[in-house]
């Protein structure tokens, strides 16, 4: 080897490195957030089945198994809190809100989240936040935590 060359292969293997290191950062991180995109859309479906199981005036139980945690921030989504959860009853499927006898429908809503997103090539809403669509589940009423032979809502 040349006298001249003799760091050249050093050179080269850090600039391979950082190349490989950040496309496999890149990828962990995607597959960090498809993951957490899943557990959202997970969320509003187990959410909406509670809330037509539950009692319509356990609405904060409802929110916190929609965000998988107990303390109004969730366990798995880091921001979300149960303020970006929406649980809405309705008279007929994405109308009006309605109450009591009305509720034929009951819709879960996850609502203006940031996903907090660190590959910095990607285009997305300033201070490492991706916006996150709605995720939205709608689903037919059932017994809103009526229990017909007690006459008392059953524990949600």
């Amino acid at each position: 080897m040349n006298k001249k060359q003799q760091g050249t292969t050093l050179v080269e293997f850090a600039l391979i490195v950082a190349g490989l290191l950040l496309l496999l950062f890149f990828i962990i991180e995607l597959g960090r957030a498809l993951f957490v995109y899943n557990a959202l859309a997970e969320g509003t479906r187990r959410g909406a089945r509670l809330a037509v199981v539950c009692p319509m005036s356990e609405i904060e139980k409802i929110k916190s198994a929609v965000i998988f945690g107990n303390d109004g921030s969730s366990l798995i989504a880091q921001g979300l809190t149960t303020a970006n959860v929406q649980v809405s009853y309705l008279n007929t499927q994405d109308k009006e809100e309605a109450d009591g006898d009305n509720v034929s429908y009951v819709r879960v809503k996850i609502i203006n989240y940031n996903h907090p997103f660190l590959v910095p090539f990607i285009e997305y809403s300033g201070n490492g936040l991706l916006s996150v669509p709605e995720f939205t589940a709608v689903i037919p009423r059932e017994s809103l935590g009526y229990a017909p032979t007690t006459k008392e809502y059953p524990p949600c």
